[in-house]
């Protein structure tokens, strides 16, 4: 029940107190012939729209005006003293008379709402006025009082509530707080889910100083701006904020995102703020983890390639405005870690890699920005004071990661080899920069391995022979310009043709026939070692089956293998096919390798494909034995067939020469192993003769023939030409 008014006191004649007073009433000449003023209230009274009634100090109603019969269907005299209670819907008659009862006992106005049955059976919403009215001694008289039409109204109140409750449940289902502002009644309301958002129970006041309390002291500035501009008419009526805030009950940290408006009075001062608060700490922290995803690498945790790109121009521009720091820009490049992940497989190459990643950062320190560029590549933007200070870090990095990496299964052996360039001197852009540090690292590579090589001009040169090499190789490959050429192998007991070992040539245009010297990069180059490997045992095993076909008899062809095609997992296959393309036993066929592909990781993967090849029936040959790092265990570990010693040793054969020695050592090493020998580099009857002595069972070099291409070779074969008597 809600109370209007104040109690009337008045002398004279009484009338309702809440009739309306005309400010300004119209001439006489206009006013009705309505006798006098008793009757003008009466025909006030009946024209009016709500209903007036009046009622005796008990409460009993004595009179109603004429509308109560229009509205209710009921006649007037039906209505009086305690009949109109008839025409109440039955939920409304007790909480009606309560109110009613309460009026009589304190003679204070009256203000209540109930439905009132109308002539169509319907019931409508009316509200009910009623003031006491007391003598000049302040006794009650009469009550005087109204009944308005408010169904209208009161739909429309309805209806704003069930969408209130409506937006109330669907922010509830979503999860959503609601913060509600009564600017007027300076009245703070906070919903259920925006406490437990806050961390805060239900018996803790809405009160904003408590919510900007919570709120991390970086985005404190948003919420307050927030509260500031509430009582400025001037502020846009939509906003939204998002923030942090560290919950009060367990203090975790939540991002909530609000979304407010402030909603204006026709005086264009705010008069209510309402304000949605969502948690968003999910969303945010899935956008966070796809844009950490995006700029790291997700192995190791560093910057990737493109985050690297972006900070190396960012660190120049702050060169560029007088930073006053020297700017070295470093690439790391883990040795051997393709051999690593063959050998002991791709968890512990990835393994080995963290812990690259982690030495790297903890060695170069707080100045430096660590990325991994991809596989084995790691770089470094180190700023300090001078460029010996950067070259310190680098070094200590270096020294770091030689540390073996030391797992519950086994120990890895772990090294890296930097390349560093200097800002400006070594390149004036980042581009520039990183190819200066990438020509570094390559020469390091080539010649220091495990130690840093700084960027020096003459290094440009030596990549430009490479990427030329590597340009003509692809050429030859893909133009067919590959020729092999055959340098006989003779049994030095017989003097007879043995074998030959093909020699890879191309033909040049315009210069003729060239060696592999020309292109000696690509022998390095995975792609482009396999690729002309396939040629060379293509255009060989062709050679074989002309031969075949004319009549000849076939001897076997030794054919060199780089080290980098050994990092191809299907050279068997390939080698396999080629042969069974031409129909060729694979006893026609030598595969020749250095003692390189013996040496460092990977080794197991090597041994394995020889094993393949010698079970095949393709006989196995160490070449140029005795000049590289391969331990003699290697003899006994790897199924090699022939050792080949190298021209050097051949060329000092004299009984007064050490060269002689190590010969003979070497053949009786073989014998020992039961492997076969050939010598290479045989240009005198004397070191024939030698050899001979020594029973050394082979030998190839220019006293026998030179490297001859295939139409002379075959003439060794068929008869029409041999081997020289010496």
């Amino acid at each position: 029940m809600r109370q209007h008014g104040q109690t009337t006191r008045r002398r004279g004649t009484s009338r309702a107190s809440s009739l309306p007073q005309p400010a300004d009433p119209p001439p006489a000449a206009a006013w009705p012939a309505v006798g006098d003023p008793a009757e003008h209230y009466r025909i006030s009274v009946e024209l009016a729209r709500h209903i007036s009634w009046s009622a005796d100090p008990s409460g009993a109603i004595r009179t109603v005006s004429s509308r109560w019969e229009e509205v209710t269907g009921i006649e007037r005299a039906e209505a009086l003293d305690r009949g109109w209670v008839n025409a109440l819907h039955p939920a409304d008659v007790q909480g009606t008379l309560e109110a009613w009862e309460r009026a009589l006992a304190t003679l204070t106005p009256i203000g209540v709402d109930y439905r009132l049955r109308s002539r169509d059976g319907r019931y409508r919403w009316f509200r009910a006025h009623a003031s006491p009215y007391l003598d000049a001694a302040g006794r009650l008289v009469a009550w005087f009082g109204t009944l308005e039409d408010i169904e209208d109204r009161r739909r429309a109140e309805e209806a704003v509530q069930a969408s209130e409750e409506r937006f109330r449940l669907a922010a509830q289902a979503a999860g959503i707080g609601i913060w509600d502002y009564d600017v007027a009644r300076k009245q703070l309301t906070w919903s259920d889910e925006f406490r437990t958002m806050l961390g805060f129970g239900s018996d803790v006041p809405a009160d904003p100083a408590g919510a900007l309390a919570l709120v991390v002291p970086e985005d404190r500035p948003l919420l307050q701006r927030l509260f500031d501009a509430v009582p400025e008419g001037s502020a846009a009526a939509r906003f939204d904020v998002t923030l942090r805030i560290r919950r009060a009950d367990d203090g975790a940290v939540r991002w909530i995102q609000t979304a407010g408006w402030r909603v204006k009075a026709a005086s264009d001062r705010i008069e209510r703020v309402l304000v949605t608060v969502h948690d968003v700490t999910g969303s945010i922290t899935a956008e966070q983890r796809i844009r950490w995803a995006a700029e790291h690498d997700p192995l190791t945790g560093l910057a990737n390639r493109a985050t690297f790109s972006r900070l190396l121009e960012e660190a120049i521009d702050r060169q560029q405005d007088g930073g006053g720091v020297a700017l070295t820009l470093a690439l790391f490049d883990v040795d051997h870690l393709k051999e690593i992940n063959d050998a002991m497989g791709h968890d512990t190459g990835d393994r080995l890699l963290c812990a690259v990643a982690g030495r790297l950062r903890a060695a170069l320190g707080d100045g430096a920005v660590v990325a991994r560029l991809g596989g084995d590549e790691f770089a470094a933007i180190i700023e300090t004071a001078s460029a010996d200070a950067a070259h310190a870090r680098i070094g200590a990095a270096l020294t770091s990661l030689r540390e073996p990496l030391v797992t519950d299964l086994m120990t890895i052996d772990c090294q890296a080899t930097a390349g560093a360039a200097l800002f400006p001197a070594d390149g004036r852009d980042a581009y520039q920069l990183l190819k200066s540090a990438d020509i570094a690292l390559y020469a390091g590579k080539a010649g220091a391995r495990g130690a840093i090589s700084h960027f020096r001009p003459e290094m440009r040169a030596g990549l430009q022979r490479r990427a030329s090499m590597l340009s003509v190789a692809r050429t030859i490959a893909r133009d067919d310009l590959i020729v092999p050429f055959y340098q006989p192998q003779v049994r030095l007991d017989t003097n007879t043709l043995s074998g030959f070992e093909a020699l890879l040539r191309w033909r040049h245009d315009s210069l003729g026939i060239q060696g592999p010297d020309t292109i000696t990069a690509a022998f390095d180059d995975l792609a482009v070692a396999g690729a002309l490997g396939d040629r060379m045992l293509e255009k060989v095993c062709r050679d074989l089956a002309r031969w075949r076909d004319q009549g000849a008899a076939l001897v076997p062809v030794a054919i060199n293998l780089s080290s980098a095609e050994f990092r191809s997992t299907d050279l068997f296959d390939r080698v396999m096919t080629q042969l069974r393309r031409h129909d060729l036993p694979p006893t026609l066929i030598e595969l020749e390798v250095t003692e390189t592909v013996f040496i460092g990781r990977g080794n197991e993967q090597v041994g394995d494909t020889l094993a393949l090849f010698h079970r095949a029936g393709i006989s196995i040959a160490l070449d140029d034995f005795g000049t590289g790092y391969a331990s003699l265990k290697h003899l006994r570990d790897f199924p090699v067939d022939v050792i080949k010693i190298d021209r050097s040793f051949v060329a000092d054969l004299s009984d007064r020469h050490d060269g002689a020695a190590i010969v003979d050592a070497m053949l009786g090493l073989a014998q020992r192993l039961g492997i076969a020998v050939v010598a290479e580099g045989v240009e005198t009857a004397a070191q024939a003769q030698y050899l001979r002595d020594r029973h050394c069972p082979f030998a190839q070099g220019f006293l026998f023939g030179r490297p001859m291409p295939a139409d002379r070779a075959v003439r060794l074969l068929d008869g029409s030409a041999t081997i020289a008597r010496v």
